[in-house]
């Protein structure tokens, strides 16, 4: 990582310093994802032993040439199209794991930013390593953003570093697995919910907080779902003996944790100098979809588009799975993702959306200016 690369990544930098002070033209600093399946655009590639990986078809029929990139997606992810509506980018920075096997660009790739995000991870440690063998954990994903900032450090001096980390944006999904996996023994007596919800809340302050004391100041936060309303809940639903409606148990924790991050925000950016952030209401959005389908433009909103069997949940997105003809009229690519075109109605939500229903306290291309 040193030579060529070294002095471009001085002059890159050196220049985005001069140009902010001198010209008033704003330069912000990279784009740093982190969380789920939601984000992940081929981190879980890199891990043979992993089940949550998406890297076969019928996922990425629609992404240029169809690649199966590792996107849980018929094309973009939310990474791609929020990397596109806040820093103009065409795609999502790669996996921090693809960026390492190359280390002679790795640091003039990360001006960009990087991708840690990992499907089937949690805010918790241990969450999704049962059931799909190996992810990368939020606590592994910033520890691998701190050896970015410590290689800008090593290069750069902490006080070129610290101003770079500064000028960039994180972005965060994560959450709903830590729910799913909780599922089965979650509502066995009352305080189950409340006591979990805590726990992710407590646990979530402590990622927050080593971010920022990386030198991170700039969030995106994108809130959990309505997690009852995924095709998977339904099926579960109806296999129950119900009608195959919303879990509404599972909405209700949705909500409720909603409720108790935007209050953690809330402080977090009281205590903490230098805190920006916005949050996005997902739950909201998404219901947005379900309860005005002819405004939101799908007709489809309770059966995946790719699956087989009840609400095309009872199975994963396979090569060989029953597959819809027209994506853009489905909210739900597979048993619990969105397609691109719900999740690219979604993010021009949060980065466009006015007052408070859906992003507060600023929408995320308003984040991308502070």
């Amino acid at each position: 990582m040193k030579g060529s690369s070294t002095l471009v990544l001085l002059c890159v930098v050196t220049v985005a310093t001069i140009t902010k002070t001198t010209t008033g033209i704003d330069i912000h600093g990279g784009l740093f994802i982190f969380g789920d399946s939601l984000l992940d655009v081929g981190t879980n590639n890199h891990f043979d032993d992993s089940s949550a990986r998406a890297d076969h078809p019928h996922y990425g029929i629609d992404y240029p040439d169809s690649v199966s990139t590792g996107r849980f997606s018929n094309g973009l992810n939310s990474a791609d199209l929020l990397a596109s509506y806040m820093k103009g980018y065409d795609f999502s920075p790669p996996p921090f794991l693809t960026l390492v096997e190359s280390p002679d660009t790795f640091l003039l790739q990360i001006i960009r930013g990087a991708n840690f995000a990992s499907g089937g991870s949690g805010i918790l440690r241990d969450t999704g390593r049962e059931k799909f063998r190996r992810v990368v954990p939020l606590w592994d994903q910033i520890q691998q953003f701190a050896t970015v900032r410590g290689n800008m450090s090593d290069v750069l001096g902490n006080g070129t570093a610290d101003f770079f980390i500064g000028m960039s944006h994180c972005i965060i999904s994560v959450g709903s697995n830590d729910f799913f996996e909780k599922q089965n023994s979650l509502f066995r007596n009352e305080t189950q919910p409340q006591q979990l919800i805590a726990n992710l809340t407590a646990t979530y302050a402590i990622h927050l907080q080593n971010l920022y004391d990386l030198g991170a100041r700039k969030f995106g936060i994108i809130g959990v779902p309505p997690l009852g309303c995924c095709p998977k809940e339904r099926y579960i639903n109806y296999q129950m003996g119900g009608n195959g409606s919303c879990v509404e148990a599972m909405n209700e924790l949705a909500q409720a944790f909603h409720a108790s991050i935007e209050s953690l925000l809330q402080n977090f950016s009281s205590i903490n100098q230098g805190v920006v952030y916005s949050l996005g209401n997902t739950y909201n959005i998404i219901m947005d979809f379900i309860d005005n389908r002819r405004a939101s433009g799908f007709q489809v909103v309770e059966t995946a588009c790719c699956g087989n069997g009840t609400f095309n949940a009872e199975t994963g997105c396979e090569s060989g799975s029953k597959l819809c003809r027209n994506r853009n009229h489905y909210i739900f690519w597979d048993e619990f993702h969105p397609t691109e075109a719900a999740a690219r109605h979604a993010a021009l939500t949060l980065a466009y959306a006015d007052g408070q229903e859906f992003v507060t306290p600023m929408n995320f291309s308003s984040l991308a200016k502070a």
